[in-house]
């Protein structure tokens, strides 16, 4: 995942399941949880922890909003995901990056069906042409990934939500790389009507990454985060 991401990001990722304490507050977050969600809640907060250590960010609970979105310490940005065999926590300073998104899932085919409720119209033609260039990437898979991807994104920045058929994912496969078109209003520094994210995506050793990033300095004029954008961040939902 750190090679999807600028060098202003701090990332750590594990192969397995990380034993280890929770803040008491985290603990009981998933208290009554199933073991499969307790192991994905403590290895990713694990990983969010050890990154933000690199950020030189010292240790605090890191509770979940009212959409189970992380609530990240003041000044910073970030995202956990999780699959079977992996999970990955990226944060950065939100002074270097006002927003990012990532998502890791496995490298196979959706269930049936499932293509049809993620996706446009549009999106399913670009896969029938994406597949024959090359089946051996999980092009439905990578569509839902970006998608999460964005919403993490988006998120943050408005504080509202973004739903599957609120944005057009196109794929740039020699590039590997996707740009997300909103569908929605979107707020002016985001690139208002028409604007959306730009992020970058793997399919290696039976992975689907993407990763989304808004710098700072693309935000307002190049002035940084908007005095507005960075409240709406800071809320806990």
């Amino acid at each position: 995942m750190g090679r999807l991401l600028p060098d202003s990001v701090e990332v750590v990722d594990a192969l397995g399941d990380l034993s280890g304490p929770l803040f008491p507050e985290e603990e009981a977050v998933v208290s009554r949880s199933v073991d499969k969600r307790r192991r994905e809640f403590v290895t990713g907060r694990l990983c969010a922890r050890r990154a933000l250590t690199r950020l030189g960010v010292l240790p605090a609970p890191l509770l979940p909003g009212p959409r189970g979105e992380p609530v990240w310490p003041k000044g910073v940005v970030g995202a956990i995901s999780h699959c079977e065999g992996y999970r990955v926590a990226a944060v950065a300073r939100r002074t270097d990056i006002a927003s990012l998104g990532i998502d890791a899932e496995p490298a196979a085919r959706l269930p049936h069906g499932a293509l049809e409720a993620v996706s446009l119209p549009e999106e399913r033609a670009r896969l029938r042409r994406y597949w024959p260039a090359d089946p051996h990437i999980p092009w439905d898979r990578l569509l839902f990934s970006a998608k999460e991807a964005v919403y993490k994104a988006w998120f943050p920045l408005t504080g509202r939500t973004l739903e599957f058929e609120d944005a057009l994912i196109v794929f740039d496969h020699g590039r590997r790389t996707f740009f997300a078109r909103l569908l929605v209003p979107a707020p002016p520094p985001l690139g208002g009507p028409g604007g959306g994210f730009t992020g970058r995506w793997a399919v290696h050793s039976g992975l689907v990454m993407t990763a989304v990033t808004v710098p700072a300095s693309s935000l307002d004029g190049g002035r940084g985060v908007p005095e507005a954008l960075e409240d709406a961040a800071s809320l806990p939902g």
